[in-house]
């Protein structure tokens, strides 16, 4: 009898016909059976983002010839619950999110849907993992990011990772022959400094674009800023436990 092939959800949050999420399929289908959920549209920026004031609704797509795939009209993270609840009646033996068309290094995953994605599957104790190339090209070449994401997930199928802990990889924008070795490494300390652009409407009407500058401060040779600048594919393990560890002892002397 031959084993039994790894169960593999993929999703992302570009949308279910991004280049991004065909590279990622074509990366990981030879490691086991694949089902995609993903959303209809581009879902960039929702966070943690859950569908509650209006329904969920899923359509079948034909994109990924013969693999199971559908389209969802909620987020990321509402197409991780909707698999694992209502498609596949069980949880998958791993969730791969991405390739998402742009860098989710430093502060910007906690913006990110497609590492909301991988952290929802850490949530329910599944292996996950989210994927990014810093190229916000809708046309970029992921032919690099296609080994890293093997690579990645040969080691996940045949290590785990540790319990309520998910994977955040960054993959460089260099050509194939040009990628560097893996870096495992932390968040680097870096933000958005916030603009709005200001408009008018036909109307007269004000309207805002957000835009900014994002700013890495964090100059220390263990980040995933510093690896990415130099080419190196980077891997940050991420946890959903926000708990300030070490404000606790100070907050318990107030005397409250």
């Amino acid at each position: 009898m031959s084993p039994k092939r790894p169960l593999i959800l993929v999703t992302n949050d570009d949308g279910i016909s991004s280049k991004g999420i065909l590279s990622l399929y074509e990366a990981v289908k030879e490691f086991g059976d694949i089902v995609i959920i993903a959303p209809n549209s581009a879902q960039s920026g929702m966070g943690h983002a859950i569908t509650i004031n209006e329904p969920l609704r899923l359509h079948i797509s034909n994109i990924f010839g013969d693999t199971p795939a559908y389209g969802c009209t909620g987020t990321p993270v509402d197409c991780v619950k909707i698999g694992v609840y209502e498609v596949l009646h069980c949880k998958p033996d791993l969730i791969v999110s991405g390739i998402n068309h742009g860098t989710n290094i430093s502060s910007n995953v906690l913006y990110s849907g497609t590492m909301s994605a991988a952290v929802e599957g850490a949530m329910e104790g599944i292996p996950s993992v989210g994927f990014s190339l810093c190229n916000f090209d809708s046309d970029a070449d992921f032919t690099a990011s296609k080994v890293v994401v093997k690579n990645v997930v040969e080691h996940i199928l045949k290590n785990g990772i540790m319990d309520r802990t998910c994977l955040n990889v960054n993959i460089p924008n260099v050509p194939i022959g040009e990628l560097k070795g893996i870096k495992i490494c932390r968040q680097a300390h870096a933000f958005w400094e916030d603009r709005f652009d200001k408009r008018e409407d036909q109307f007269g009407k004000p309207y805002y674009w957000l835009t900014g500058e994002f700013l890495g401060q964090d100059k220390l040779e263990d980040t995933d800023l510093f690896w990415i600048e130099k080419g190196h594919p980077t891997i940050v393990p991420t946890q959903f436990d926000m708990t300030a560890y070490k404000a606790i002892k100070e907050l318990e002397n107030w005397n409250l």
